[in-house]
């Protein structure tokens, strides 16, 4: 982890650091809604509201002024400033320094690069990944400092635009273009640093994508992250919402290794968020980001790149044929990922399935003898013999690459223009509600039922999260606002069409079904989702209660009140929602 960070006090959006013994406790006013704690900011006489709340920040309102309120900075419920305030109530706009006009008078007085609609890039720039859910924003801005995302937040608070930020873009529901027309996009295009530290933590832009994020550490000093597979995919969502890779049962998710954030807060300030300098924010951001703020650095604790990487892959046949006897198989397979005798952290296990095919692969950070004599026999005993296999040592770039799926690691870093048409849904199966014989026989019914010879095309995807030391699984619930931490198997469910045809209207039942033949045959099982697969079909409530567990989710809602009250950061399934 990073040493023990300095207070941060933000003036005009400017980090700058300030030793805490420097700070005057309770005289010094507040200069980012922040009060108590290390820093020792008091509320009194600030902007921002004279009462400082449990959580440490200034407001006017009861979320500020009651319970918990720390009355050694700020008064407790003897009203608002004199001054304007920035705290509100959810059901009011921020008012952090009201400016006349419209949004572009505002974004211009300021000089924030942007996009309207009659710009000849905003189409290209607002175009979804998912091309079944298109949005128009009201406005798209290309900061190129932070500076420029402060004063964007700052322009849309004062006007009732609700923002949100654009990293890759890849977001299964289209929220980065807000899930919903009129909303302010914050594309962080131009935010592509990726530097490594003499601690081997790398500074990332907020716009950065996977790929090119790991080739760079790898180039600097043959360093590497657990991440997903896909090279076009950006940081933000995927490492702010957990961040799956076949490493990461090593390693962890690519979340569990973000050790500081620099974050633009609805309220126009930039801080530097660590598990001791504001570590609420730090916590939210780690599970939950998009309803918190936009992060424009991201700092990840990095591994040694392994010398060696096993890519695996072996094809099962006759898997669709008799649902009884595809179930003993995948019962075995869930034996063989929970046999510690022979399972360790070092195994990734990915399963894909399509109605006619099923393959089960991998990585292995090991040697090809170890897998050879010890994982393979074990994984493939009792299954159908291979139609095709493979096991092949590599680099650890070649291994990323392999992964690919034919896409290069490198991504371009403006005009990206990959897309697809598709619903998705998923499921966290918990290692303590393993699936049983009659489970797997109900998914793989309805899978040769209805799929195997339906018109429309899908596939099901089951990644191992949990198993003997899952680094995965090793952190505490409460460690980040990313709540699966029981997790056995992740299931994504996916119906896709043509880029250039309507989305076929029964696929979404179909995959919904796909859910409903593991949920409806094993009832006594609580089944999660996970976020970065995200269904936009969910109702707020749902949501909530697939990505979050009840104590994580009331702290989000506590936290979202605190410092972004006026709901600045929103879309359909955002946290106070």
């Amino acid at each position: 982890m990073l040493a023990t960070l300095v207070s941060l006090v933000c003036l005009a959006s400017v980090s700058v650091a300030i030793p805490v013994e420097q700070l005057d406790k309770r005289t010094t006013i507040s200069p980012d809604a922040s009060c108590g704690g290390a820093n020792g900011y008091t509320c009194l006489g600030s902007s921002f509201g004279n009462c400082c709340s449990t959580h440490g920040w200034c407001g006017s309102t009861s979320a500020y002024c009651g319970t918990g309120c720390q009355p050694g900075f700020g008064s407790c419920g003897t009203g608002t400033s004199t001054t304007a305030t920035a705290a509100t109530t959810a059901e009011e706009t921020p008012t952090a320094t009201p400016t006349p006009g419209t949004l572009g008078d505002c974004l211009a007085q300021k000089n924030v690069p942007i996009r309207w609609i009659s710009s000849p890039d905003f189409a290209q720039l607002s175009k979804p990944y998912n091309l079944r859910l298109p949005y128009t924003p009201a406005v798209v801005v290309i900061p190129t400092t932070t500076q420029h995302v402060s004063d964007a937040v700052t322009c849309a608070a004062e006007n009732n635009v609700k923002v949100q930020p654009r990293g890759g873009g890849h977001g299964y529901a289209s929220f980065s273009l807000g899930g919903q027309s009129g909303s302010m996009v914050i594309d962080l295009q131009s935010f592509q640093t990726v530097t490594l530290d003499s601690d081997h933590i790398a500074k990332v832009g907020g716009g950065v994508r996977l790929g090119n994020l790991a080739q760079a550490i790898y180039d600097q000093a043959q360093r590497a992250l657990p991440h997903g597979t896909c090279p076009g995919v950006g940081v933000g969502g995927h490492a702010t919402h957990g961040g799956f890779g076949l490493s990461s049962r090593a390693w962890g998710l690519t979340l569990d290794t973000i050790v500081a954030l620099d974050v633009v807060l609805a309220n126009g300030t930039s801080v530097h968020a660590t598990s001791t300098a504001y570590p609420d924010i730090y916590y939210a951001l780690r599970g939950a980001a998009d309803s918190f703020g936009i992060v424009t650095s991201f700092y990840l604790q990095t591994q040694p790149a392994p010398a060696s990487v096993i890519n695996w892959s072996f094809s099962i046949p006759n898997m669709f044929q008799s649902a009884a006897t595809s179930a003993n198989s995948m019962l075995h397979i869930q034996s063989f990922v929970q046999n510690a005798s022979v399972v360790d952290r070092n195994l990734g296990v990915g399963m894909y399935m399509d109605g006619s095919g099923f393959s089960i692969s991998g990585t292995y950070f090991g040697s090809l003898t170890d897998f050879d004599n010890k994982i393979k026999p074990e994984l493939l005993r009792t299954l159908p013999a291979p139609t095709s296999s493979s096991a092949t040592a590599m680099t650890w770039i070649e291994s990323l690459t392999a992964l690919a799926n034919g896409q290069p690691l490198q991504q371009p870093t403006t005009g990206y223009d990959q897309h697809e048409n598709f619903f998705a849904k998923s499921l966290v199966v918990p290692t303590s509600g393993e699936l049983t014989s009659a489970t797997w026989t109900s998914y793989f019914d309805y899978m040769i039922k209805n799929g195997v010879n339906s018109a429309n095309a899908w596939y099901s995807i089951i990644n191992l999260y949990g198993g003997p030391d899952s680094q995965i699984n090793a952190k505490p619930s409460s460690f980040s606002a990313y709540s699966d931490r029981d997790a056995l198997w992740v299931m994504q469910h996916y119906g896709y069409a043509s880029n250039t045809v309507p989305f076929p209207p029964d696929l979404i039942p179909f995959v919904n079904g796909l859910n409903d033949a593991i949920t409806s045959a094993q009832p006594e099982t609580t089944f999660p989702g996970y976020s970065n697969y995200v269904d936009p079909t969910l109702t707020p409530q749902q949501a909530h209660a697939a990505y979050f567990d009840t104590a994580t989710y009331t702290r989000l809602v506590e936290i979202k009140q605190q410092v972004d009250p006026g709901k600045v950061f929103w879309n359909p399934q955002a946290i106070g929602n």
